[in-house]
């Protein structure tokens, strides 16, 4: 069946079976043989639709798994809890049906989870990891800021449409939500369209809370790049250091202005990122990593010009090895 994929266009859903459950998948990209395998998993609330700001260029670079969680988009909802580890049995099960079996892999927040975990159980799957705005999990590890914790709480038993728009707003930074209003409502029209089973955003979160990294990210052997918002108020961005100091050789490329969403507030910087990291590049397009060492901005779109007329402040994303000093940025003190 994949033999007659390539060099076509491929974009509708299909399934894998996953224990009792089907997970629902969708193939992106031109499916050349000479392009990798990107697999993208969500993070909680979203399903493959969020990732759609940073498809258009990542999809000239690899071949695009898009994975619904459990619960989420067209896969089956689970009975009960569940955790990250039986996420990572879907993430497999799909790799399975698709024919796959080395790709990179990119997670976001909860996705980035899954995602760590897979390279930790199997990784002889795992070719190049990303990691975006999410932790090394317990016990070592900064906890959700407490904005978030108070948001949870106060949110609890407001109407569903209330409680979505104050949650996305968290997730983006409050630069975002002041000079960008229209991206919260593209976010909140996305997850109007298909929304989500409460029980199942419990279960999410719960496998989330419960996942334990106990330091085994040391483990991990895959060519590793952590993202990070500097102003997430949903994953305390310290997390980000964490994760690339716990796993060897990791690469951490910090946006210092942007939130837990931060593929939606810049995308082309985002996917720069990827693309740079995991390849392949094209031959006339400078590496990112490299322009980031000559302290020279990315190519994104970011900062956004503000609706008014005073001048956005300058910044460029910021780059770090493990085990080398973080460089400050201008404006910022620490």
């Amino acid at each position: 069946m994949h033999r007659t994929l390539r060099g076509s266009e491929v974009s509708r859903t299909r399934y894998a079976r996953s224990g009792a459950l089907r997970i629902a998948y969708e193939l992106r990209g031109t499916m050349h043989r000479r392009l990798p395998w990107l697999v993208l998993i969500q993070g909680m609330g979203l399903d493959r639709l969020g990732w759609g700001p940073v498809l258009r260029k990542l999809r000239r670079h690899f071949r695009l798994v898009l994975v619904d969680n459990r619960g989420f988009g067209r896969s089956d909802r689970p009975d009960g809890s569940f955790a990250v580890t039986d996420m990572v049995g879907d993430i497999v099960a799909v790799l399975d049906a698709v024919g796959i079996g080395r790709a990179h892999v990119l997670g976001a927040s909860l996705g980035g989870l899954v995602a760590q975990e897979l390279a930790i159980t199997h990784p002889e799957r795992v070719d190049g990891l990303v990691l975006a705005c999410t932790t090394p999990g317990w016990p070592f590890t900064y906890p959700m800021p407490f904005t978030s914790v108070r948001l949870m709480a106060a949110t609890r038993r407001m109407p569903a449409e209330a409680r979505r728009r104050r949650h996305t707003e968290n997730a983006l930074s409050a630069r975002t939500v002041q000079y960008h209003p229209e991206l919260v409502n593209r976010l909140l029209e996305l997850q109007g369209s298909r929304p989500a089973d409460r029980g199942v955003l419990s279960a999410q979160a719960a496998a989330g809370a419960r996942y334990a990294g106990r330091l085994r990210q040391t483990r991990i052997r895959a060519r590793t790049l952590v993202l990070q918002g500097g102003a997430d108020s949903v994953v305390d961005p310290r997390n980000g250091r964490l994760l690339a100091d716990r796993i060897p050789d990791a690469r951490l490329v910090t946006f210092p202005e942007l939130g837990h969403l931060l593929f939606w507030e810049d995308p082309d910087g985002f996917a720069e990122a990827i693309t740079s990291f995991l390849g392949p590049i094209r031959p006339r397009q400078p590496r990112l990593m490299e322009r980031l060492r000559r302290g020279l901005p990315s190519s994104s779109s970011w900062p956004m010009k503000p609706a008014s007329s005073s001048p956005a402040p300058r910044y460029v994303p910021s780059l770090s090895r493990s085990g080398r000093r973080h460089r400050r940025w201008p404006g910022r003190r620490g």
